[in-house]
C-alpha cells in the first residue's frame, strides 16, 4: 500500500532520451539520429523500428536542440505592450488570441504570449528569443507611428506580421527601406469604419460628435482621429464641435474622458468609443448624471462585445469577426514562414449595427 505523500515525492517522470531509444531498439545512437532525423546510414527496417519505439516512449525533439541545428522551434510569439490592468475586461485580444491559437493548434505550433510594460520590454525581448531560438516567428501587435520594430526584426532576421497596419505614410512621401522594411500586414480599414459611423450620426442629425480614443501613438489610433476629422470635414461639420481624446481603454479613463466632455460649454450629443469597456463606462457616467441614452446623448462602441448587447439600452457597435482576424494573421505568417511571399493583406471590413443607444439628437 502506497504510503501518505509517497506519490507527492516521487520524482517527476523523465523524458525520454535517444539513448533510451537506442537500448529499446537495439541499435547505436547515430543510429537512432539518422533515423529520426531522416538522414541516410540506415536500413528502412531499422528507420522504422526506431520510429516505433521513439513513439512508444513518447519521444519528442528538443526545441533547443532544433534550435541549435537550425530546424523549427514549433513555436511563436506574440508580445503585447501594454498596461496589464487594461486587458482584465476587453475581449478583443481574447477573440483575437483566440483565432491565432485555432491556426497554430491545427499545425501543432504553440502560442509564446507575453504581457510586458513597454516597448523597449519588447524589443528587449525580440532580442532575447532570437538569441535563443525560442520562437520561429512573431505576431507584432498595436503598430506604433513612430515603430522601432520593423528595422530591428529585419535586422535579426525574425519573420514576422504586423496585425493593424504600421502608420500611414501621405501618398508623395517616400518610405527609405531603413525605417520602413517590408514586413507582412495584415490591416484593418479604420478610415471606412470611421466613415461609416460618421455616415450613421449624421443622418440621425448629430452635429456634436466627440471621440474617446485609445492610446496616443499607436498607428489605428491616429488614423482614426485623422478619419475622424477628414469624415466631418467632408459632411460640412465645424471642426470645433468634433474633437477626439485619448486614453488607455481602460473604463476609469474612458469614464473620466467622459466627464471632461460632458462637462464643456457645448456638449456632444453623440460619443464614439474605441473599445466596449470605455463605451459602458461612459454610458455609465450619463446614466449617473440623469442624461438618458439615446434622447439626450447617443453612444458608438468600436468594438461590439456581449457587454455591448446586455447593456441598457443595448450599445450601438462595429460588428467584426476578430477571431477570423487572428486567423487571418497566423495564416499569413506560417505562410511567411514556409517560405511565400511577403503581403499586405486587408481583414473584412467591420459593420455598423444599430442599436438603441444611438438616436436623433434633442431639439436645439
Amino acid at each position: 500500500m502506497t504510503a501518505p505523500g509517497e506519490a507527492a515525492r516521487r520524482k517527476p517522470t523523465r523524458r525520454p532520451t535517444i539513448k533510451d531509444i537506442a537500448r529499446r531498439a537495439g541499435v547505436s545512437e547515430s543510429a537512432v539520429s539518422f533515423a529520426l532525423n531522416d538522414r541516410p546510414g540506415v536500413s528502412q527496417d531499422t528507420r522504422a523500428r526506431v520510429r516505433r519505439v521513439a513513439e512508444e516512449l513518447g519521444w519528442q525533439a528538443s526545441s533547443a536542440a532544433r534550435a541549435l541545428s537550425g530546424e523549427r522551434v514549433g513555436c511563436v510569439g506574440l508580445v503585447l505592450a501594454r498596461p496589464a490592468q487594461t486587458l482584465g475586461v476587453e475581449s478583443f485580444f481574447l477573440q483575437l488570441v483566440s483565432g491565432i491559437q485555432e491556426v497554430l493548434s491545427a499545425r501543432k505550433i504553440a502560442l509564446l504570449f507575453q504581457v510586458v510594460a513597454d516597448l523597449d520590454t519588447e524589443c528587449a525581448l525580440y532580442r532575447r528569443w532570437w538569441a535563443e531560438g525560442r520562437v520561429d516567428g512573431v505576431l507584432v501587435v498595436d503598430p506604433r507611428t513612430e515603430d522601432p520594430r520593423p528595422v530591428l526584426l529585419a535586422s535579426l532576421g525574425l519573420p514576422a506580421v504586423v496585425v493593424g497596419g504600421l502608420a500611414a505614410q501621405p501618398p508623395d512621401a517616400p518610405r527609405p527601406p531603413a525605417t520602413h522594411p517590408p514586413l507582412a500586414t495584415v490591416w484593418a480599414d479604420d478610415a471606412k469604419a470611421m466613415a461609416t459611423i460618421l455616415d450613421h450620426l449624421h443622418a440621425l442629425g448629430h452635429r456634436r460628435i466627440a471621440h474617446v480614443a485609445g492610446m496616443p501613438g499607436l498607428a489605428h489610433t491616429e488614423r482614426r482621429i485623422r478619419s475622424l476629422r477628414t469624415e466631418a470635414e467632408l459632411r460640412g461639420l465645424d471642426k470645433r464641435q468634433v474633437r477626439s481624446v485619448t486614453t488607455d481603454y481602460s473604463d476609469a479613463e474612458g469614464a473620466e474622458a467622459t466627464r471632461r466632455i460632458l462637462d464643456t460649454a457645448e456638449p456632444p450629443t453623440a460619443i464614439i468609443y474605441d473599445n466596449d469597456v470605455m463605451a459602458v463606462a461612459g454610458a455609465s457616467v450619463a446614466a449617473g448624471r440623469g442624461i438618458p441614452v439615446p434622447d439626450r446623448l447617443s453612444i458608438v462602441a468600436w468594438d461590439d462585445s456581449a457587454l455591448c448587447r446586455v447593456t441598457h439600452p443595448r450599445l450601438t457597435a462595429l460588428v467584426r469577426d476578430t477571431p477570423g482576424f487572428g486567423r487571418l494573421a497566423a495564416q499569413e505568417l506560417l505562410a511567411v514562414l514556409d517560405g511565400g511571399p511577403l503581403r499586405t493583406v486587408q481583414g473584412e471590413l467591420p459593420q455598423l449595427e444599430a442599436r438603441e443607444s444611438t438616436g436623433s439628437p434633442p431639439a436645439p
